[in-house]
């Protein structure tokens, strides 16, 4: 940066920001939180020396993964992103053992509905003529009872009553 406003490294350690500071394109001015916690898990110096060993191209990757590493140990001093990441194979685990105890479940009840259906095919294929006559004869008048039901509503509600309690629609 040199001379006009400190990178947050510089300011936060208190030294002047050479033109040539290793900090200064990672660690703008603008967000000091992004240098104290890289600077509190891993400490200047050995920052520095991280960043200097690597090529300017892969500076930035490095410092992003120094930061996400930092903010980790932060959150579980002994883990960091290790115990992120076991914690979230075990969520995975956990997930699809769940997936693969529903899919079973899904087999089982399209094979009971498969069983079901094919037992009731046997049942009517055994069925002597007279059976199967009365069989049909139960189904059509239960399902012509119904739409008789439905034409009876649909007429009850077009009857009006008229002013001197008559019907209108008779």
């Amino acid at each position: 940066m040199g001379g006009t406003s400190p990178c947050a490294s510089c300011k936060l350690l208190r030294r002047r920001c050479a033109k040539d500071c290793v900090f200064a394109p990672y660690f703008p001015s603008d967000d000091p939180h992004k240098f104290a916690i890289v600077h509190k898990v891993f400490g200047a110096s050995n920052i520095s020396k991280m960043l200097q060993e690597l090529p300017v191209h892969q500076r930035g990757d490095a410092v992003s993964s120094l930061v996400y590493e930092a903010n980790a140990r932060v959150r579980d001093p002994v883990y960091g992103c290790v115990g992120a990441i076991s914690y979230l194979q075990s969520q995975v685990s956990q997930l699809q053992m769940q997936l693969a105890v529903a899919q079973a479940e899904i087999v089982c009840i399209q094979m009971q509905q498969d069983h079901d259906q094919q037992q009731h095919n046997i049942n009517l294929l055994m069925m002597d003529e007279h059976e199967k006559s009365c069989f049909l004869q139960n189904n059509f008048i239960n399902s012509s009872s119904a739409t008789s039901n439905v034409a009876n509503v649909n007429y009850d509600s077009f009857k009006k009553e008229s002013l001197y309690g008559h019907d209108m629609v008779s």
